[in-house]
């Protein structure tokens, strides 16, 4: 399950590379207007998602080290996040930001015309709530450019189902596909797993995972301001409402699931879970303030994973791994750096640390994008949509176990037809939300153990 190498690149195999690069997009020139001359190798980006995660992807991709890039177009349903984003973007990378007014899209339609800016071999970049991947990746497919999507990239069984097959679309056209589980990406996490795959732990006997904090995004929200509309609250405040994210569980949750999942080397089979809201005050949303989730693997390994979103408790954001030969702190401190270690005991105390990752750790965040660069320079197998799609199903399951009470297997989480947002690619901001309120102002909640069969009743 590890990252599959990306091939590096010689300056000569390099220059070898960028004037193949040149000369298809001479012949595409000969198609359709291009926004840059032919004879530039520069891959061109398009941003779908301008908020703060849009914002930093783009950054990060214009930031690497074997460019050139240029971000041509932006879209997004709400105009003050696109001038926020595009402010920021072009105040920060001068050269690299060319989006004139014309290619600024808004509305539900206008990833659609930022995909029309780009030609075959550059990238779209989507990291709008992932209620809308399976849409707008469906389009990129068609178009035939790479993308980079934010995880998670689906939310329910339907929408796995839909990705499953996207991903074999966007394989038969050699397409490159990123998917923003960057942690893969993190050179330390990536040596401590090849060291636990190795066998350095011997046997693996448990793995635990861990994020506990404060409020988290938009996971805790009250009910719309005045004037605004359900549909365009839900979308802004979507960590809150399942459709458009799957919640603090499927969006936060999800890297150190996968994590886990990376470090045993397979995905579990079944998970039971428990969960409760404690602290709501006026918040409306549909999550839970904590999680706890017991993952089952194909030889009987347990996962332990815990969220909690509550303020004033004892913080950890962390994934641990315990074997017969040792244990390993398999990431600590959130994301960067992982400071990965292994012990010779079970105590995590500096006497049994037997070995650390030896050098500076790089950006995950940019690593990612290095990678998913370089095999479009090098045409190298890339596409790590399956991978993906499996880390947030089994995130998903997990969820959908603490939602209803049940054990919920990896197969019925995959054939469960409650999807939350069937009509996502029909909405309109005038018009109706997936999910709506009651002549109270509220939402519907999961009743673990009332409403056992799906995760909240409409």
């Amino acid at each position: 399950m590890s990252n599959k190498n990306v091939n590096t690149s010689n300056r000569r195999h390099f220059l070898k590379q960028t004037g193949t690069i040149a000369a298809a997009s001479t012949l595409v020139a000969a198609a359709q207007t291009p926004v840059h001359a032919a004879e530039d190798n520069t891959i061109q980006l398009a941003l779908v998602g301008c908020g703060g995660r849009g914002t930093g992807a783009a950054m990060n991709a214009l930031s690497v080290r074997n460019g050139p890039t240029k971000l041509v177009a932006m879209a997004d349903v709400f105009e003050d996040r696109l001038k926020i984003s595009h402010r920021s973007l072009s105040t920060q990378k001068v050269n690299e930001v060319v989006v004139p007014e014309d290619r600024k899209f808004i509305g539900f339609d206008a990833y659609k015309k930022a995909i029309d800016c780009l030609k075959p071999g550059d990238v779209a970049i989507f990291a709008t709530p992932p209620a809308f991947r399976w849409v707008h990746f469906t389009y990129a497919i068609e178009k035939g450019v790479n993308v980079f999507m934010e995880k998670p990239v689906t939310v329910d069984g339907p929408t796995s189902r839909r990705m499953f097959e996207l991903a074999k679309k966007s394989q038969a056209k050699n397409l490159k596909v990123a998917v923003g589980l960057m942690c893969r990406h993190c050179k330390a996490r990536q040596a401590l797993a090849d060291k636990i795959h190795n066998g350095d732990l011997g046997d693996i006997l448990i793995l635990r995972a861990y994020r506990m904090a404060g409020p988290t995004g938009s996971a805790a929200t009250g009910p719309a301001p005045k004037g605004m509309s359900e549909l365009e609250w839900q979308i802004r405040r979507f960590h809150a409402f399942l459709w458009a994210s799957g919640g603090a569980v499927s969006d936060f949750l999800i890297h150190n699931i996968d994590e886990g999942c990376w470090a045993k080397g397979a995905w579990p089979v079944k998970a039971i879970a428990s969960g409760g809201r404690h602290y709501r005050a006026d918040t409306i949303d549909q999550n839970f303030d904590t999680y706890s989730i017991e993952y089952t693997f194909g030889d009987g390994t347990k996962l332990l994973v815990n969220g909690r979103t509550i303020p004033g408790c004892k913080s950890d954001f962390a994934t641990y791994v315990h074997g017969t030969k040792g244990s390993a702190i398999f990431s600590t401190r959130g994301h960067i750096p992982a400071k990965s270690r292994v012990f010779k005991g079970q105590n995590f105390v500096k006497d049994d640390l037997v070995w650390h990752y030896p050098n500076r750790e790089p950006n995950p965040y940019q690593e990612e994008w290095e990678d998913l660069i370089q095999a479009i320079r090098d045409d190298a197998d890339y596409n790590e949509v399956e991978r993906g799609v499996q880390a947030s199903l089994v995130t998903s399951m997990g969820r959908m176990a603490a939602h209803t009470g049940q054990e919920i297997t990896y197969d019925q989480m995959l054939n469960c037809e409650h999807e939350f947002a069937p009509n996502v690619n029909k909405l309109k901001l005038d018009g109706p939300a997936p999910l709506l309120a009651d002549n109270n102002g509220k939402y519907p909640i999961p009743l673990p153990g009332l409403v056992a069969d799906v995760e909240y009743e409409t």
